[in-house]
């Protein structure tokens, strides 16, 4: 500033005020001074202004690399983010970089608050980062801890799925889990009270897994292993739902005709599949609309607890599933439930 004040023979005060935007400078001063500090390069350090007021305006936000719905809850915070004036500064928790390091980053960077999606660190960890700044977790309710909760009814979705399954005829349904990533508890839990539920308590499996490609290509080759394949799979995620169509296809196995195969999310990496994959859809717009108010209201002084939103799911009804060769479809109402989402060129 001192540099363009001079070459503009005007005081660093009226440059402050015509960078901020002020009165007390004329047209032709103001004109002066922003031609010359485009010529020499200059832009105003808005973090550093924020920062000398005592606020940086900016959320950080923790997300895992290779989750395309991590992506998907990104793209979706920064405009409501921007909308209410806030920055967004990103750090990733990769293979040899914890979740606590990513994390810290970002408060080394002065971040006012923090928007966690899928954190995988334990109760006690998050509790005492609440007790530190303003935090919101997307996508796993943290029981115990004093950070704002914002997820979907994992419950809920998962029933719906079941009991679209069911609905086509199928009986022999077989959980991927996704081991101790995000949800997957609560995923877990809905699909064994689902086949409870539908009279299929002798028939439920659970596989270990992850919300990984990998998993489901594991999980794939175990099935193709022995001999007779269940007529369907719910995955713990679409990633691991990709992995098993990948397996599958390579194997010669047909999806829907031999098995089908739901997943969960419905993120980006759901359209790209070469079979439309049915699957649970989570709002990540409103996942990300949510978190950012709830944190956005705590640093304006507008709310004082945490809070928490539950957002429905809903099933999206695509090509990966369809009444099994042994089967009928029931004429209950589960076959038809969900959203079906054609194929691009017959919309």
């Amino acid at each position: 500033m001192s540099d363009v004040a001079e070459k503009a023979g005007v005081s660093r005060a009226l440059v402050s005020i015509v960078f901020r935007d002020r009165p007390g400078a004329s047209k032709e001063t103001r004109e002066r001074v922003l031609r010359i500090a485009d010529e020499l390069g200059y832009h105003p350090d808005n973090a550093a202004r924020l920062l000398a007021r005592g606020r940086s305006r900016t959320l950080g936000v923790l997300l895992t690399v290779h989750q395309p719905f991590d992506a998907d809850l990104v793209e979706a915070i920064y405009p409501e983010a921007e909308r209410l004036g806030y920055e967004v500064l990103l750090s990733a928790n990769a293979p040899g970089r914890s979740e606590q390091k990513a994390v810290e980053a970002l408060l080394s960077h002065r971040c006012e608050a923090l928007i966690l999606l899928g954190p995988a660190s334990d109760a006690a960890y998050l509790d005492a980062l609440g007790q530190r700044t303003v935090a919101a977790s997307i996508g796993r309710r943290v029981v115990g801890a004093r950070i704002d909760n914002v997820h979907t009814a994992e419950g809920k979705g998962v029933r719906e799925a079941m009991a679209h399954l069911v609905g086509l005829g199928h009986r022999r349904i077989v959980h991927v889990d996704g081991g101790r990533d995000p949800g997957s508890a609560e995923r877990r839990r809905a699909y064994r009270a689902a086949m409870r539920r539908h009279g299929l308590t002798d028939e439920t499996r659970v596989l270990p897994g992850r919300h990984t490609e990998d998993a489901g290509v594991a999980a794939a080759r175990l099935l193709l292993g022995e001999g007779s394949l269940p007529t369907a799979v719910l995955a713990g995620n679409d990633r691991c739902a990709l992995g098993l169509l990948m397996a599958f296809t390579r194997a010669g196995i047909d999806v829907p005709g031999d098995i089908s195969v739901v997943g969960y999310d419905d993120s980006h990496l759901s359209h790209l599949m070469p079979v439309g994959l049915t699957t649970v859809r989570q709002d990540p717009a409103l996942l990300a609309e949510r978190a950012v108010r709830f944190v956005v209201e705590r640093l304006e002084g507008q709310g004082v607890e945490p809070q928490e939103a539950v957002l429905d799911p809903h099933l999206v009804v695509r090509a990966s599933t369809a009444v099994p060769r042994d089967g009928e479809p029931s004429t209950g109402a589960g076959s038809r439930r969900g959203r079906v989402e054609l194929p691009q060129e017959s919309r």
